[in-house]
């Protein structure tokens, strides 16, 4: 639900501000890599990542029902990514890396180092994305948000009014998510600075789907750029479940023939994320993608081995050939929300 047809675009031209021939040619080999491996079932990857994801922090100041941060419900260690990791991982990386997105677990700014690490990546050229949920964002780090080159802030909105908002983002304050996204916005213009280009992210769910026009128009009036509607995961899908949206299109879930809850995304046996990007916790496990988040899947050890020496090592390989056997045989891809790429 883009605020303006250019606003795609903007955000098009932050990515390709991050071009070389190497990142182009490393994305080319990973392609090319996963088409083989679609027609042939052929695990092997040639290159290395175009895309990955880092967690700052497992901590967060919100209690949001369907997230093991807010549920405090992890069964792995919880804690801060450290500067010493972060940047030797992005220093072997950032000659082939395009995209960096600084989520995955909790609340980034609780890191106190999190946008030094920013401004370290975007040092690099590397596109850097984080997403929040703007309890943070006072002047200062506003300003500092702004400062460290950031290319884009996902801002969660997920309702206009407290009591909405406040049915997802338990013990959330809707005007302080307001307030840091006007900061933003003040800061971009004071400073002239194209970036971060600023989404508000609107969590589709029952008690707030009635509310996505009154998001647009706080969208437009604050002054960011895109408002992004997405589906909601929950663990339990059912007919009486308190968050499935009653318009179809925004549920991410539907019942089968059989009368059994799935989701609506057919589970080819491929996945693109499993040859372009993978996540990393901030203690410096390697899981394949964001669905995995209590890290049941861990790949390998940054602590202790490079990034390529996992990437191509004998786990990452037998992973990637068990998903190219039986996808749904892996329980996160059973709720995954994006299928398979249609051009593969």
């Amino acid at each position: 639900m883009a605020l303006s047809p250019l606003a795609p675009a903007r955000d098009a031209a932050l990515w390709a501000r991050s071009f070389t021939g190497r990142r182009a040619a490393n994305a080319y080999r990973i392609w090319s890599s996963f088409r083989r491996a679609s027609r042939t079932k052929d695990p092997r990857i040639a290159g290395l990542p175009i895309h990955i994801a880092i967690e700052p922090t497992t901590a967060c100041n919100l209690r949001c029902p369907e997230c093991p941060s807010g549920l405090r419900s992890f069964t792995r260690p919880t804690g801060n990514l450290k500067q010493d990791l972060f940047t030797r991982v992005i220093d072997e990386l950032a000659p082939d890396l395009w995209g960096l997105t600084f989520y995955f677990q909790g609340e980034p700014y609780i890191n106190p180092g999190f946008l030094d690490m920013v401004a370290h990546a975007r040092s690099r050229g590397i596109y850097t994305a984080t997403s929040t949920n703007a309890h943070f964002l006072d002047e200062a780090k506003a300003e500092a948000t702004v400062r460290s080159g950031l290319s884009r802030l996902i801002i969660s909105l997920d309702g206009t009014t407290q009591e909405t908002y406040a049915a997802y983002r338990k013990e959330g304050e809707l005007a302080q998510v307001i307030e840091g996204a006007e900061r933003v916005v003040k800061w971009k213009r004071k400073l002239g600075s194209s970036t971060p280009h600023v989404v508000f992210q609107y969590l589709v769910v029952r008690p707030n789907e009635h509310q996505i026009p009154d998001a647009r128009s706080l969208a437009r009036r604050i002054g960011v750029d895109d408002l992004w509607l997405k589906t909601a995961q929950v663990y339990d899908p059912r007919d009486d479940h308190p968050l499935i949206p009653t318009q179809d299109r925004y549920a991410r879930y539907r019942r089968n023939a059989s009368g059994v809850w799935e989701t609506k995304n057919a589970l080819e046996d491929r996945c693109w994320k499993m040859w372009h990007s993978c996540v990393i916790t901030w203690d410096g496990r390697v899981v394949p993608c964001c669905f995995d988040k209590d890290a049941h899947h861990v790949l390998g050890d940054l602590r202790t081995q490079t990034f390529r020496e996992i990437w191509t090592g004998e786990a990452y390989t037998d992973f990637r050939r068990s998903l190219l056997a039986s996808r749904s045989s892996i329980e996160m891809c059973r709720n995954c929300s994006e299928g398979s790429p249609v051009w593969a």
